[in-house]
């Protein structure tokens, strides 16, 4: 089985085609909720985020799209591996019994609530900030190596209250336990546990913190445990998350993602649910926060998702961010390779495809973008999208891109009067094929106008992506 890669497509079928069963050490998902089979991924503006979010109809059916999802998940997952299910408040409750029904009633590890977002103001009830996150285990016997959160102060100044001459704050811990584990019923000092206690560590052990001054003895001679701030591991992270913070509008981590996680999020899940060279999975990893984490972390990975403009994202920020590379470090499979496939994709997935294979910058505005859905620029310019107040400053080419087969003359017309508008002489018109109305329009403006509108058939992108991609 192949790992690290990038499978472009429904995980539906991507997992039975690729995916060995009972060779996935943790797997965590994040489903757009109660999406259609060929959803679209948008990027950036409020009207698109609400086109996405607003995919819905009712719980029992979006039930039912994830069913035969789950079911290769849990097919693929080892017997020692974890599933987190990331949610939010609107279907966690379906979700679990769903996945009560799947992994076992006990097998049902944790509720874990992330605050998402800050303070919400919703008039009619109280504000829906969080996030839930349901973890399961496939057995017993799964991979979990705890982790650790830093005191608040309250709790330093309350629990660690006494100090060494030096300052040193410690706290006195019982020596005692409830339960017998090995050599723990030996006299210590002429002193026993009280009844139905035990001695909490071995007496070598005892001896050890005697001889470095780490016991300290009560009035009635009841010895206690120095325990120090400095060298305490934290307390033990607890099943409500807030110290993890959103991603703020301005962080270098954004990506424009609607739904896009903070990469600490999946760093945390990954190292308490799995070892370094494990193999960890996303089957809906959207801009890669997993696949990062993932990577950076040192295990496997296997990522999949419907969109090509998702992977394409993903494929960048591996190497923008990792230095990672694609066909050497990494793969990516299963993007579009026929005209009946573009046919078939939605159209702004189509759109992206168009400017991305051509090598421009999507435009992020699919609503009133004013006859220019990307931007060209030469090899030495920046690629960078431009900002809302720069967006139409500099040198750059507009993209046009039209899913019909014969794009006609009043589409020519309308790119042409979007080139005059922000003075630009050279474009590019993408579409599955001309009239030759529009191809005569062309010609004209070309000689009569000085417009330089240079069609591009989608065979002709296919064609060269197999030659520069791969």
């Amino acid at each position: 089985m192949e790992t690290n890669v990038i499978y472009c497509g429904d995980n539906v079928d991507v997992l039975p085609k690729y995916i060995d069963s009972d060779s996935v050490d943790l797997i965590y998902i994040d489903p757009p909720f109660n999406t259609s089979r060929k959803y679209e991924v948008f990027w950036g503006e409020a009207v698109e985020r609400r086109a996405f979010d607003d995919r819905y109809g009712n719980a029992m059916a979006y039930l039912e799209w994830m069913r035969p999802r789950l079911a290769q998940l849990y097919r693929v997952l080892k017997s020692t591996g974890s599933f987190y299910y990331h949610c939010d408040w609107h279907v966690s409750h379906y979700v679990k019994v769903e996945l009560d029904r799947m992994f076992g009633f006990n097998n049902f590890q944790n509720e874990i609530v992330w605050y998402r977002s800050y303070a919400h103001n919703d008039p009619k009830r109280f504000g829906a900030s969080h996030d839930v996150l349901l973890f399961y285990s496939k057995s017993a016997r799964k991979t979990w190596h705890r982790l650790y959160g830093p005191y608040s102060q309250e709790h330093v100044e309350n629990s660690f209250r006494y100090a060494d001459p030096d300052g040193r704050r410690h706290q006195l811990v019982t020596l005692t336990a409830s339960k017998p584990g090995g050599d723990t019923e030996y006299e210590w000092r002429g002193k026993r546990p009280p009844r139905g206690r035990y001695w909490a560590y071995s007496k070598a052990n005892m001896e050890q913190f005697e001889k470095q001054g780490l016991i300290v003895y009560s009035k009635t001679g009841t010895p206690r445990l120095k325990v120090y701030w400095d060298e305490s591991k934290g307390v033990p992270l607890q099943s409500v998350w807030s110290d993890i913070r959103p991603i703020g509008a301005h962080a270098k981590e954004r990506l424009g993602y609607p739904t896009q996680k903070p990469l600490p999020l999946l760093e945390r899940i990954v190292t308490a649910s799995s070892n370094e060279g494990d193999v960890v999975l996303d089957a809906f990893c959207g801009c890669g926060t997993t696949l990062e984490a993932a990577a950076k972390l040192k295990r496997r990975w296997i990522g999949i998702d419907f969109s090509p403009t998702a992977c394409r994202v993903m494929v960048k920020r591996l190497q923008d961010r990792l230095g990672l590379r694609e066909g050497v470090d990494f793969a990516v499979k299963d993007l579009p390779k026929t005209e009946d496939e573009l046919r078939r994709m939605p159209h702004f997935e189509f759109q992206n495809w168009a400017v991305i294979a051509l090598g421009g910058v999507p435009q992020h505005v699919k609503v009133r973008d004013y006859g220019i859905d990307g931007w060209l620029y030469p090899a030495d310019e920046p690629r960078a999208r431009p900002t809302r107040d720069d967006m139409f400053a500099g040198h750059w080419y507009p993209i046009q891109v039209k899913q019909q087969d014969r794009a006609g003359r009043p589409d020519i017309d309308k790119f042409e009067t979007a080139m005059r508008r922000e003075k630009r002489v050279r474009g590019y018109f993408v579409a599955f094929g001309f009239s030759d109305d529009a191809i005569r329009e062309i010609e004209r403006a070309n000689r009569q106008d000085g417009l330089d509108i240079r069609p591009i058939t989608v065979k002709e992108l296919l064609e060269y992506e197999r030659r520069v991609v791969g």
